[in-house]
């Protein structure tokens, strides 16, 4: 037991100097680059946060457990939106810019709203648009083209950004001018660093949670489903007291895009995704807190304290009724 602690705090001290080299090659790379720090937090940053969960969604799918791919991506995406956002805002108020608000939080948003018309629609009608076979437990799925489909508006979506992100001037006050080099052997360093700390941090703490008496669906409804979301945890909270604020909401937003898109849709290429009913009220409670994130962002275009621990309310109550469920 003594060992398991030794490795937890080792684990959580990987996890912070790891989000430190990221944030600062990150912030440095986009200053070198000359694009603004959201347009790295949107790409390079949220898809390096997001490693755990693809690696566990495209696991899952390549192994036929298609129910946990899924919750593992609807899991992660309300911990980044209530969780997430809602410390970041409390430890400094996120000032939101119109384009943020009209593009990356309403894009969010709609990609929620049609995948959960497209799944509790074909629940519904009962029809089952890829194999036909759908097992008992199940009231539908993501098909193989489904999940190309969405692989492909993910790509869409980033190209946008890309287009309309690309050439803004932006004040980087105190970040360090660094080589292009260095730059991605901090962002590297600090990736590895991230995803090692969060494994061993997870581990540990469900070995010390099986210890004192937790069930293991508890434990994966709270220990494994937050673990997975470390990494943008800890990189948000850096991001903010450095006060790249940029990094710290892109981060969010392109993480939950890039899961509910492009790893939702390999998973679903992989293995078509088989839907219960668990899985669709978890979708409507995504798609809820992503609609009133979204609304509070809109309120004076920024994430204030005050909204940050209603968020954090909010996050209690699900996990709540996750639990009790």
């Amino acid at each position: 037991m003594i060992m398991t602690i030794i490795l937890l705090v080792v684990g959580f001290i990987m996890l912070l100097v790891g989000a430190q080299h990221f944030v600062d090659g990150s912030a440095a790379l986009a200053k070198n680059c000359k694009v603004s720090s959201l347009i790295i937090g949107l790409t390079i940053v949220s898809a390096g946060t997001s490693a755990p969960e693809l690696a566990v969604s495209l696991s899952a799918a390549a192994q036929g457990s298609s129910e946990i791919a899924l919750s593992n991506i609807l899991g992660s995406n309300i911990f980044n939106l209530l969780a997430i956002l809602g410390i970041s805002a409390i430890m400094s108020p996120l000032i939101v810019e119109k384009n943020i608000i009209k593009r990356d939080f309403a894009g969010t948003a709609l990609a929620t709203l049609l995948l959960f018309i497209c799944l509790a629609g074909f629940s519904i009608v009962g029809k089952y648009p890829a194999t036909g076979v759908v097992s008992s437990a199940y009231i539908t799925e993501v098909p193989r083209f489904g999940g190309l489909m969405l692989a492909g508006a993910y790509i869409i979506y980033l190209a946008y950004v890309f287009t309309k992100e690309s050439g803004k001037e932006e004040n980087f006050g105190e970040c360090r001018t660094i080589s292009n080099p260095k730059c991605a052997g901090l962002i590297i360093l600090g990736l590895l660093m991230i995803i090692i700390g969060g494994r061993l941090v997870v581990h540990c703490a469900k070995e010390l949670a099986m210890l004192v008496g937790m069930s293991q669906t508890l434990v994966g409804l709270t220990i494994v489903a937050i673990g997975t979301s470390l990494p943008e945890l800890v990189t948000s909270i850096v991001a903010t007291r450095k006060g790249q604020l940029g990094i710290a909401l892109g981060n969010v937003l392109g993480s939950n895009m890039f899961n509910l898109l492009f790893i939702l849709g390999l998973s679903a290429m992989i293995s078509p995704i088989q839907v219960n009913i668990a899985s669709i009220y978890d979708l409507f409670i995504l798609l809820i807190v992503t609609i009133i994130t979204w609304l509070f962002a809109f309120t004076e275009r920024k994430l204030n304290k005050s909204e940050g621990v209603i968020m954090l309310i909010m996050y209690a109550l699900t996990m709540t009724y996750a639990i009790t469920r």
